[in-house]
């Protein structure tokens, strides 16, 4: 997947639904791995200005690409492994069955599957995560906005996998990283990414 950076989050550039999905995939490639030098580059020279001043998400979006200019491509990806990776216990989980449960590859991760069955998706072989990673979530999110199987990606769709897989836990673990003393780039990924699903939870409930 790609992302125009150079895009403020709230842009009316792009339409709302190719905007909406462009940020599920940004978020997904940021939490599935540290950011490559080449996407960590793009984000230290994106827009921050948004064209209608004061939009929800320009604030923290603003706050996101500064961390990422305070910071080299090195100091992000220690950053991450410290957060996410090492031996044993991470400093944080990014699985959903662990903020539902309280213990990974629970119930909530079999209910998971059982709905990406019914949307015909599964995990491909290559993806060493389990689907309730955030990254899958946000991959799925992603695909149910831009597919083109209009039986599949639509809004009714994509409300219930929201409802049911998104907004349940995300908050929890948004909350989480911003608590982390030693979480600097990823507690803005992290206030970013809570204003978004804010911002999506919101639209959803207009949704009749």
């Amino acid at each position: 997947m790609s992302q125009d950076l150079n895009v403020s989050a709230n842009s009316h550039a792009l339409d709302e639904e190719t905007a909406r999905a462009e940020i599920y995939g940004l978020l997904s490639q940021l939490y599935y791995a540290a950011p490559s030098a080449e996407l960590l580059g793009q984000l230290q020279v994106a827009v921050t200005e948004a064209p209608d001043a004061g939009g929800f998400l320009e604030e923290p979006w603003r706050d996101l690409v500064a961390s990422a200019r305070s910071l080299n491509h090195d100091q992000v990806v220690a950053e991450y492994n410290r957060l996410f990776g090492g031996v044993g216990k991470p400093e944080v989980y990014l699985y959903g069955s662990h903020y539902l449960s309280g213990f990974l590859n629970e119930k909530p991760l079999v209910r998971l599957r059982d709905d990406l069955a019914e949307l015909g998706l599964a995990r491909s072989e290559a993806m060493f995560e389990t689907e309730d990673h955030v990254a899958y979530v946000f991959e799925v999110m992603r695909f149910l906005i831009a597919g083109d199987d209009v039986a599949v990606s639509n809004l009714t769709r994509q409300q219930a996998f929201f409802n049911q897989h998104v907004q349940t836990w995300l908050p929890a673990l948004c909350q989480v990283l911003q608590s982390q003393p030693r979480a600097v780039f990823y507690a803005r990924v992290a206030a970013f990414t809570e204003a978004f699903i804010s911002v999506e939870s919101q639209g959803f409930d207009l949704v009749v």
